[in-house]
């Protein structure tokens, strides 16, 4: 199950809502950097679906990048990405589960935020672009510079991305794989960030730490001790730290998913071809779940340190913007009602989540969920009861929050529950989808540039968080 990516090409996926000029010049240095040292092409891919007047003003950026081998650069607005999904699912339709054609088209494009649906786009166009690998980044993130060269996580990525674990080991640093994943592919490579925390919450923090740890405790299992839910607390939403990155450090074992973030992460296509992201709206944390699949699936990955420097946007500085982040991690809490027991699932399943191949079993990840769709309530009603009462104490905007979601709790706690329902059967429905998007054309083609050596060819042109 090698991956040749000079065979196939990557994705190097950039999904946004938000301005983000210099972001887009960021990933696109990636880009040709990738190109250049590895000899494969590149598909920088802009999934826009910020405001008409930002999606101009990211055109604009894209026209001005300089044009390099090996970069071929897509940036689709939400109109070219909804032309497209409608030909994938319309070529799909015979083979897809009954009655879930209809559906499928407002769950990979929602009118509303949604993390896992903007990355599952991705995945369905890196299919059409026959890629071999997803690298994912965020739109409010940067690189960090050693010795003023910025520092490209793909570097560690093409490295081992897709390679069996046993040629991979020569391209890490450390390499603690249990020989017997030897013949697996290497599933998954990733790094974390530095920075601010990867949720809004560092003014809670600081407002009252006390609080801090009892709202975000309350993304661990009901059972956990208080000693437990204290160290889930302190190795929640940090990243790495803030130490600046010196020399490389890449680990190749089963991959430390507590190490890894989506704004730095690359995905196989034998992973993402098989299984999807929850398509959750309004939800933080709903692109994370295939990190429990590949390590309870006992696949391969290494971990390195090239983290990503996180930062906030303006945009979330401000009331609206404040209340829309609250709310999504507010559903991201109730989500673990139905997620932690599909997590328990997978780490009882183990090994047995790969077919002989090696490859995932979609099937069992459907059953685990639509299992799970069932769990009784009363945990969520006490995750609200806490919201509402600790928000209420810090005061100001936060009692302001408590008092905007206290007429929204039987939605949400009904939301939550359809959101599990609606991942099972998008996971149904992924087979036929990426069968059919390997055949669909993603539009609109992306125009060759010129290059600035003209005897070698040349493309231009192509977070949700």
């Amino acid at each position: 199950m090698t991956t040749d990516h000079a065979a196939h090409g990557v994705c190097l996926a950039l999904p946004t809502n938000r301005a983000c000029v210099p972001a887009i010049a960021d990933v696109a240095a990636e880009a040709a950097w990738a190109a250049r040292e590895f000899g494969v092409q590149v598909h920088l891919l802009i999934l826009d679906s910020a405001d008409a007047a930002t999606r101009e003003e990211h055109a604009k950026a894209v026209a001005d990048l300089p044009g390099t081998p090996g970069v071929l650069v897509h940036h689709l607005d939400e109109e070219h990405q909804r032309a497209f999904l409608r030909t994938v699912i319309d070529r799909a339709r015979a083979d897809l589960p009954a009655a879930s054609a209809d559906r499928l088209l407002d769950l990979l494009l929602p009118d509303a935020v949604s993390y896992g649906a903007c990355t599952d786009r991705a995945f369905l166009l890196a299919a059409a672009l026959g890629c071999s690998s997803v690298h994912r980044r965020d739109s409010d993130s940067t690189y960090q510079l050693l010795d003023g060269e910025p520092v490209f996580p793909i570097h560690h990525e093409l490295r081992s991305i897709g390679r069996r674990a046993a040629e991979a080991a020569s391209g890490v640093t450390h390499h603690t794989l249990d020989p017997a994943h030897a013949q697996k592919p290497v599933a998954l490579v990733g790094s974390s960030f530095i920075g601010e925390l990867s949720v809004d919450l560092g003014e809670m923090r600081a407002l009252d730490p006390a609080v801090y740890e009892e709202v975000v405790g309350l993304w661990g299992p009901a059972d956990f001790t208080a000693e437990q839910r204290r160290e889930l607390v302190a190795d929640s939403f940090v990243g790495n730290g803030t130490e600046p990155f010196t020399r490389d450090r890449a680990v190749l074992d089963l991959p430390d998913i507590w190490r890894i973030d989506m704004c730095n992460i690359a995905l196989d296509r034998e992973v993402y071809e098989r299984v999807p992201l929850p398509p959750a709206n309004d939800t933080i944390g709903s692109d994370y779940f295939l990190h429990h699949l590949v390590l309870n699936a006992e696949l391969p990955g290494v971990t390195h340190n090239r983290n990503i420097v996180n930062h906030y946007t303006p945009e979330r500085r401000t009331d609206a913007g404040f209340l829309a982040y609250q709310l999504r991690f507010t559903k991201f809490l109730l989500s673990m009602l139905y997620l932690r027991p599909v997590y328990d699932a997978l780490e009882a399943a183990g090994g047995a989540l790969l077919d002989a191949d090696h490859h995932l079993r979609p099937a069992l990840v459907a059953g685990f969920a639509r299992d799970a769709a069932g769990a009784d309530r009363t945990e969520n009603h006490r995750r609200l009861d806490v919201v509402d009462r600790a928000y209420r104490r810090l005061g100001g905007r936060y009692a302001g929050f408590a008092d905007h979601l206290r007429p929204l709790r039987e939605r949400l706690l009904d939301e939550a529950q359809a959101d599990i329902e609606a991942f099972a059967l998008l996971v149904d429905a992924w087979g036929p989808l990426v069968r059919a998007a390997r055949t669909t054309p993603p539009t609109p083609a992306p125009a060759p540039a010129p290059s600035d050596t003209p005897d070698q060819p040349a493309g231009r042109r192509s977070d949700h968080a």
